[in-house]
């Protein structure tokens, strides 16, 4: 019984040997067949596929790139000229009001990749001595964008004075104008804000806003004094419709601007017929500040400058209404001339 059980183990031992060495041989043979043979497929096609050329900047990455270079005067004509940049005059202006936000909206606005912003306030067609250098003087103070962008500017002083409605016209009579506008009081206030704030930088006095608001003999609302004159929207509009038809204009409200940017924003991008491009990642509010700040990209904020977003000295009620009360029948006209309702009292 031992025996049959040893030769039995014998033989299983026998035939695993055979096996392992079968398999060594098979593997050896295997390699040599390997070697000789030309692989299915080439060696290159199995490893990752090289990477594409790199993708051009967008452009609003560009914009933050070759044309922040050229405001600084740093990029070369070369440059220049490779990426076909030109200066345009503007195809949108903002042109007022004063306090109602226009820094806002145009800082916003540059946040679309199809816009070009002048940074600073040209000041071409209210100003004699600016006008008098002539249209190439005024394009050369454009930024440089591409061709296919819109270049706007903003100079709050051109709703109110005359002679700008006929001047731009007679540079394009089919401009886009951007009006925005905030509650009459508050934005008179807050245009007497900055003015005492220039006063006190400078160490002078200045009047209370309710000895400027209301007229000492009367007592009445004085529309001698600018901040009030500015306020009643509807005597510079008409001004301006003798010249562009009413669909050429825009009217913003600057108020839900600072609350709610972007549903007015998506208003502008439409009536500019541009693609909707700005969105709720590019605004944040910032606490500290109070309002809305600017996300370009993940790198790259921007907040409006400290001097916005003032606080308004207290003004007696009893003012308040009064104005109020005055301004409340060109609120109406305007209301019907625009065909934009606001909640003003």
């Amino acid at each position: 019984m031992l025996f049959k059980q040893q030769a039995l183990l014998r033989q299983k031992l026998f035939i695993l040997g055979s096996l392992a060495i079968g398999s060594v041989l098979y593997l050896v043979a295997r390699v040599g067949t390997l070697d000789r043979l030309q692989p299915i497929c080439p060696i290159e096609s199995r490893l990752p596929p090289p990477e594409p050329e790199q993708i051009p900047l967008r452009t609003l990455q560009f914009k933050r790139g070759l044309l922040h270079e050229l405001r600084k005067g740093n990029a070369t004509k070369e440059q220049i000229r490779l990426h076909h940049l030109v200066q345009q005059l503007p195809r949108a202006i903002i042109i007022g009001v004063r306090k109602g936000g226009t820094r806002a909206l145009l800082e916003m606005l540059n946040l679309h990749p199809a816009v070009v912003k002048a940074s600073q306030e040209i000041h071409f067609f209210d100003n004699d001595q600016n006008y008098a250098r002539g249209i190439d003087w005024y394009r050369e103070k454009m930024p440089f964008s591409f061709p296919h962008q819109i270049t706007i500017e903003k100079s709050p002083a051109y709703f109110i004075t005359e002679e700008v409605p006929e001047r731009i016209f007679k540079m394009n009579s089919s401009i886009k104008l951007l009006i925005i506008v905030r509650e009459p009081t508050t934005r008179a206030v807050s245009d007497y804000t900055q003015v005492l704030e220039g006063k006190e930088r400078k160490n002078k006095t200045y009047h209370k806003f309710e000895k400027l608001a209301l007229d000492s003999n009367t007592c009445e609302v004085n529309t001698k004094y600018k901040a009030v004159r500015t306020s009643i929207y509807t005597k510079h509009l008409e001004r301006w419709l003798k010249y562009f038809p009413v669909e050429q204009f825009h009217i913003v409200d600057g108020d839900r601007l600072i609350m709610d940017p972007l549903p007015e924003l998506q208003l502008v991008e439409r009536f500019l017929n541009l693609p909707s491009r700005i969105s709720q990642y590019n605004l944040y509010f910032n606490a500290t500040r109070g309002f809305y700040c600017l996300r370009f990209n993940i790198v790259f904020n921007k907040c409006l400058a400290g001097s916005k977003g003032r606080t308004h000295p207290e003004v007696d009620p009893s003012v308040v209404t009064k104005l109020q009360n005055f301004f409340h029948p060109f609120n109406q006209k305007f209301y019907q001339i625009t065909g934009r309702t606001f909640k003003w009292p």
